[in-house]
């Protein structure tokens, strides 16, 4: 994935998160809270840690041939 779309993603989860955040905290829901806001850091960063699978020509070690459609 592209630098450019992981930022853009990125901020739109912290937007998500903080709004998620805040209105946790207006129901009184202060747990929750935490969690919303541990589970939007965890998105971003397991975005940014685990690269994104590349699949090769062959699945499960059978050759596939590109030629019989």
């Amino acid at each position: 994935m592209p630098v450019r779309i992981k930022l853009g993603l990125s901020l739109l989860v912290v937007l998500v998160t903080a709004i998620g955040c805040y209105f946790q905290h207006r129901l009184g829901h202060d747990r929750i809270q935490y969690v919303v806001a541990f589970l939007g850091c965890f998105m971003i960063f397991a975005m940014w840690l685990f690269p994104e699978v590349k699949r090769s020509e062959s699945a499960g070690g059978a050759r596939r041939d590109p030629s019989a459609r």
